[in-house]
């Protein structure tokens, strides 16, 4: 098993203290993800799980052993970087098999485990190539499957994906969604910025800020039950709207949190009115920008095309129940 248990960590630079009693459980065969904005401490907790950090305080376990002083190389572990660092001179085959040479494996070994990991990720046709000759998909593929060959316990991706265009970004989500269940016995933890990556691939999410985990959940859990108005700021794709001030009276809240797609237009009256200021028809799905008076304009999202223009005074209000309450301490109010 490569169950991943962190137990009340702490990471400290001199004075400045980055990680704040970090508890977590990961599971083997189960796919986290680490998000927060920059600086929260999402890439420095990934590096004290690899070993490239040095936890100040705390216990990491990684299959029920106590690894916490334990080299980077003995803890069972791979790590997928955002570059590529793959090895100019060498072909994909001789990328793929470094470590294992390192490890003076038997050629016929080194070769069956080489082959194994090309045909799980699709390399085989291009084992006999330089990176220079490949795209910037397959070359992070290469990386992944110089990772897999090592069969490691646990598998740490440090947003391999950011220097990928959009298109080859959706593809590898794909690619690395699948190797998670192929290696079912391998526990998966992710760092990105794109909360998209997160949300698509991840069985459960762990939201970071300044150093401290503020809730861990699955996708859907967070979504719809974010327990601190900056896990309800941070994740969704338009962002929820916010009210406040006298916008949130109504509801006796501090701040009324909103979906885009949890809005709809009133033909008359409406909890809350504004100004267009623009709208966007998607195709499938619209989006009207209202200004309020406020930093940010409130976004709705509706179905099809709509044909609102700039200017347009338009009242709207939450469907149904579909809304959060959070009080001035940014901690949800039951409605």
């Amino acid at each position: 098993m490569a169950d991943v248990r962190i137990k009340n960590l702490f990471k400290r630079y001199g004075s400045v203290e980055v990680l704040k009693d970090i508890n977590l459980e990961i599971k083997s065969g189960e796919f986290v993800a680490f998000v927060g904005p920059s600086g929260c401490g999402k890439s420095t907790l990934l590096r004290c799980i690899s070993g490239l950090e040095e936890i100040t305080q705390g216990m990491l376990e990684i299959g029920g052993v106590d690894v916490t002083d334990v080299g980077p190389s003995k803890r069972g572990i791979a790590m997928v970087f955002q570059s590529y660092a793959l090895y100019p001179h060498m072909t994909v085959y001789d990328n793929m098999a470094y470590s294992l040479k390192l490890q003076k494996l038997p050629k016929e070994q080194i070769a069956e485990m080489v082959h194994a990991a090309a045909d799980k990720l699709q390399l085989t046709p291009y084992l006999k190539r330089h990176p220079r000759a490949l795209s910037g998909g397959q070359r992070q593929r290469v990386a992944i499957g110089r990772a897999i060959v090592r069969n490691p316990k646990v598998f740490l991706f440090d947003e391999p994906l950011s220097n990928l265009d959009a298109a080859l970004r959706v593809q590898m989500r794909m690619e690395i969604a699948q190797l998670n269940r192929n290696l079912p016995d391998t526990a998966m933890i992710y760092v990105t910025h794109d909360q998209v990556e997160a949300m698509t691939m991840a069985d459960r999410i762990v939201v970071l800020r300044d150093g401290v985990v503020q809730q861990v959940g699955t996708p859907m859990e967070l979504y719809e039950n974010p327990q601190t108005l900056f896990v309800a700021q941070f994740i969704g794709s338009p962002e929820m709207n916010f009210m406040t001030g006298k916008d949130a009276a109504t509801y006796r809240a501090a701040t009324v949190g909103v979906r885009p797609e949890h809005l709809a237009v009133e033909n008359s009256g409406g909890v809350w009115s504004g100004t267009v200021v623009h709208s966007e028809n998607l195709g499938p799905d619209s989006y009207v920008y209202i200004d309020m008076g406020a930093t940010k304009p409130v976004i709705i999202r509706e179905s099809g095309k709509t044909d609102y223009h700039a200017g347009d005074r338009l009242g709207f209000s939450p469907k149904g129940d579909h809304y959060h309450l959070f009080d001035a301490g940014g901690v949800p109010v039951a409605h």
